[in-house]
């Protein structure tokens, strides 16, 4: 009880015992003579780890949970493990809620690792908040540089079933790890760093756990004091009332310096520097100050070494500046009165005493500067959080870019008609061709040799190394899906600004849904003007494919979440196990089904208020794309039709499979319509009527189940051999434009349908996006499933990365 008592105020046996032997030597035997200690240059890291919220979005299974931290060296030569050194509960948690247990916070001295008390998810969306601040020391050794390491950050998820015994009991219980989250600390972060860290875990394991990390170099508190203190030097008392200023009589004796004391001194003061021009950064950006006024103007190096160096700093100054020509005489920048200790030479000539002697007064700058800051982010950790959550997702945009290739390019002014001998291109906003492939050329087979051309190159590029990087992510860049981004642009836009869209947008790209058609169906649905406050309804459908499952979509839906927690989702189930049926069929069922869900939502949202705004976004894997459009027909839909904003559509077979040049797939295709008379297959390769025109899909391409969506985003995949390349990307198709029949007609005609209701009257505002998901083929081996293309189809449905680049990248278009 003791001993978690003194973990929980921030101490442990190693500074309790230092700090009571000293004085216990000083004070009881003022008169023994003992053998001078040597004075050592002893830093660490100490990083500080904040967990704020525990939001479940898809966990699989009711039980207690509980998170475990250990943290660790890259470097497995570095023998030196990171140890909890003090626990800090913000709030304590309501012990009566169910949702914990007579259990607490615990750390292992196995594993040095923390784990949070136990807590019981029963819901999605359940929201658990922890409010516990742990930090982690990592000692750099005596007389030791500064790291050359990384640093491992790993969050466990801890399962244990939820038993009929009694609270103390289930408490007991250790739990099993069933999921882990890395997150990797470069070197030069580790002199200081601020961030947000969101931990998600894994896909079987979908949770948001709010953490930020917070990471300084420190003087270690069992430094040895050096000979000689200046007299006014300053007391440094942390938040739970340590003091860090040794005693000024402590014994000592100097030791030679040498490149890497030299090394640990610089590194100290760009730690104090960073941590301070951090804490002005954030105490400006969340608009609360922080007093620190007896620090600043103690910051001048100038006048902290006069007091302890400035006879030997003058004679060291005077050699320096004689091996330098160009160095000032008196080593002081002529902008601030601030000494360049940025030269080695300068601390390397300097007398070994005063070198320790500033490193000890350097180390209590940034003790003071910490224990403020840990005291601010305590009164302000929720204010903190969302300034550095803000910040991480504009830095994610950027860094994430690696792994996205953007461009942007015209739509042809009128219908596409048969181009033969020539090139079909389309030409950029410059007015500059930028066709891909010609028309002898494989356009699926192009862009897979240019997403693997930027793949070998992300070798050469270099990364940020000054960030917090997810391991889920930057643990094999190699790896990651190449995500082909084009914006397509009308003749009405040329206009706009080229970088606009590839940067925050601007009011052209993002116009409120209160303008246009929409502003008057708002005036109807609420009789209110479109300053006046209300509540607006977000609804997200979910349509899966051929013989698929409502959860298909379900690592989609979570980061949709995690965009916007306020929508509200339907994962559509009317069609399970009816997906070999007639396309009208099902998308009268997706209809109904849609209605009913939209009254219940808008029922209950009236019960709150009035109702300002309503959204309603579509995604669609595979033939559920096709579901949708023809739900979209149904006369039941027609006065919603007006509130559309967002449709994404992953690997949909928009213009049938016409032209598809999958032999082994077609042959398939031939089979299941054979041996189980599947309609939707028949409508799917046009042979549910004998005149072409008659098809399903060519009458479906003729309703206008597009020009109502404010953003369109067609996802496609040149590995995907179940879906045609063009089909999925309503653009030209070689082979259609090298031949003149009504094959080739028909095709042209339901191209141009489409491509019409994308230029038609709204298009000044709306975004459509066509993006080429390549994934890493090595993951598939070779298999059956890879050679007839199934596998990138079903990828889409398996992963969640590619929907993570592209969400976090265009945020704007699923808010």
């Amino acid at each position: 009880m003791f001993r978690k008592l003194r973990w929980f105020i921030g101490l442990n046996h190693r500074y309790w015992s230092a700090k009571r032997l000293l004085n216990a030597n000083l004070q009881q035997q003022p008169c023994l003579a003992l053998p001078k200690p040597s004075p050592t240059l002893d830093a660490a890291h100490e990083i500080a780890i904040y967990i704020h919220r525990f939001h479940n979005l898809d966990l699989f299974k009711q039980g207690w949970y509980r998170i475990k931290i250990t943290v660790r060296w890259e470097d497995n030569e570095n023998t030196y493990p990171g140890t909890p050194s003090r626990v800090v509960q913000y709030e304590a948690p309501e012990l009566s809620s169910d949702n914990f247990h007579g259990g607490g916070w615990r750390i292992d001295d196995t594993d040095n690792s923390f784990s949070t008390q136990p807590f019981r998810i029963r819901n999605a969306r359940q929201d658990v908040f922890l409010s516990v601040l742990i930090s982690f020391n990592l000692a750099l050794g005596k007389n030791e540089g500064p790291s050359t390491s990384a640093v491992i950050l790993k969050f466990e998820l801890m399962y244990a079933p939820i038993l009929d015994i009694r609270p103390e009991l289930q408490a007991s219980l250790e739990g099993c790890s069933v999921a882990v989250h890395e997150f990797r600390i470069p070197p030069k972060a580790l002199l200081g760093i601020h961030s947000y860290c969101p931990v998600h875990f894994d896909a079987s394991h979908a949770v948001l756990v709010d953490i930020s990390v917070h990471v300084s170099l420190l003087r270690a508190v069992s430094c040895t004091p050096p000979l000689k203190v200046p007299s006014d030097t300053w007391a440094v008392e942390d938040v739970y009332g340590q003091d860090f200023d040794r005693s000024n009589k402590a014994l000592g004796q100097t030791i030679s310096g040498d490149s890497k004391q030299v090394m640990l001194v610089k590194a100290l003061v760009a730690a104090r520097d960073i941590l301070l021009e951090e804490l002005q950064k954030i105490s400006k950006e969340i608009e609360q100050e922080i007093d620190l006024t007896d620090l600043v103007p103690k910051l001048d190096d100038k006048k902290l070494c006069s007091s302890i160096l400035q006879s030997d700093l003058d004679m060291a100054i005077g050699e320096v500046s004689r091996k330098l020509p160009g160095m000032p005489q008196n080593s002081i920048e002529q902008a601030g009165g601030i000494i360049n200790f940025q030269r080695e030479n300068l601390l390397q000539s300097l007398p070994q005493d005063n070198l320790f002697n500033f490193f000890y007064m350097l180390g209590n700058q940034v003790l003071f500067l910490w224990n403020n800051f840990l005291k601010f982010h305590r009164a302000n950790k929720a204010k903190i959080l969302e300034f550095l959550r803000d910040a991480w997702a504009n830095d994610q945009r950027t860094e994430w870019s690696i792994w996205m290739v953007y461009s942007k390019v015209e739509m042809p002014h009128g219908p596409h008609h048969c181009m033969s001998h020539k090139s079909l291109s389309y030409h950029g906003v410059s007015g500059k061709s930028e066709s891909l492939w010609k028309l002898t050329d494989d356009p699926a087979q192009a862009a897979a040799t240019r997403a693997e051309l930027h793949r070998q190159s992300i070798a050469h590029m270099s990364i940020n190394n000054q960030s917090l990087k997810d391991m889920h992510l930057f643990g094999d860049p190699l790896r990651m899906p190449i995500v082909i981004v084009e914006r397509i642009i009308s003749a009405s836009m040329r206009t706009t600004s080229v970088n606009s869209y590839f940067s925050p947008f601007d009011q052209k790209d993002s116009p409120t849904v209160l303008t246009g058609h929409g502003f008057k169906a708002m005036s109807k649905l609420s009789g209110a003007s479109p300053q006046q406050d209300g509540h607006v309804l977000k609804i997200v459908v979910f349509v899966h494919g051929f013989q698929g499952h409502r959860l298909d979509l379900r690592l989609v839906k979570n980061q949709w979440l995690l965009i916007d927690p306020k929508i509200e989702f339907l994962m559509s189930e009317a069609n399970e196990d009816k997906t070999s049926g007639d396309f009208r069929e099902m998308g009268l069922r997706l209809a109904q089904e849609v209605i009913s869900f939209l009254k219940r939502k808008m029922d209950k949202a009236s019960r709150y208020g009035s109702l300002r705004s309503i959204k309603i976004s579509f995604v669609g894997h595979s033939i559920g794309n096709l579901i949708i459009r023809t739900a979209l027909t149904e006369s039941i839909m027609e006065p919603y039709l007006r509130y559309l904003y967002t449709y994404v559509s992953m690997s949909g077979p928009h213009l049938g499979y016409l032209y598809s040049s999958n032999s082994l797939f077609n042959s398939g295709l031939w089979l299941l319509k054979k041996l189980k008379s599947a309609q939707c297959i028949h409508q799917l390769t046009f042979t549910d009527n004998l005149d072409l025109r008659n098809t399903f899909l060519y009458k479906l391409c003729k309703q206008k189940t597009l020009e109502s969506f404010r953003n369109v985003i067609l996802l496609s995949s040149p590995q995907d051999g179940y879906v045609p390349y063009h089909s999925a990307r309503i653009e030209m198709c070689p082979a259609a434009s090298l031949e003149y029949s009504k094959k080739s007609s028909v095709f042209l005609e339901m191209l141009n349908d489409c491509l019409d209701q994308i230029r038609g009257p709204s298009s000044e505002h709306r975004v459509f996006m066509r993006c080429d998901v390549n994934f890493d083929t090595s993951l598939y081996g070779k298999n059956f499933n890879s050679l007839i293309g199934r596998a990138a189809h079903i990828e889409f449905l398996e992963s969640d990365i590619f929907a993570r680049l592209i969400m976090c990248s265009f945020a704007e278009l699923f808010r």
